[in-house]
């Protein structure tokens, strides 16, 4: 018989269960150097980490994040992607994938999906920003979600 699964708010799960969550994010985000600190920092026995840890995961929703997808073309120059990818970076956009074909008459279309929660800038401004860059010749947004 499959598994099934139930998505719970944490305030009405036993705290065994929100804090075997809570040791896997801190292993997850290097806050802890191993289970036996995580645990001992949260206040939660070893045993019941283990008998809760293949059993609990914590939800994602992809769809609360902020996402955008642009399109840019860039001249086949070495170095004119890691420029584009530094200013993203410098103005706090996180990068999720990126796509680049081969460069084909001196040029190469690249797709990137970036989350802009913690964007310094407008997405309007690093638009701006980016198309200004030496050697893009073409951004824009081709999509949100």
């Amino acid at each position: 018989m499959p598994a099934k699964y139930y998505l719970v708010r944490d305030d009405i799960l036993p705290e065994a269960i929100v804090k075997t969550a809570q040791v896997k994010e801190m292993l997850a985000k290097g806050d802890a150097e191993s289970v036996l600190d995580a645990v001992n920092k949260l206040g939660l026995a070893r045993s019941t980490f283990y008998k809760y840890k293949d059993g609990v995961n914590a939800f994602f929703d992809a769809k609360s994040l902020e996402i955008i997808n642009i399109s840019l073309l860039l001249r086949h120059i070495s170095g004119i992607l890691s420029g584009v990818l530094n200013s993203i970076a410098a103005y706090r956009g996180n990068v999720l994938t990126i796509n680049q074909n081969l460069p084909l008459n001196g040029m190469a279309l690249v797709t990137i999906s970036l989350s802009v929660e913690e964007l310094s800038i407008s997405v309007e401004e690093l638009m701006t920003h980016l198309g200004g860059l030496n050697g893009v010749v073409r951004a824009e947004i081709v999509g949100r979600g």
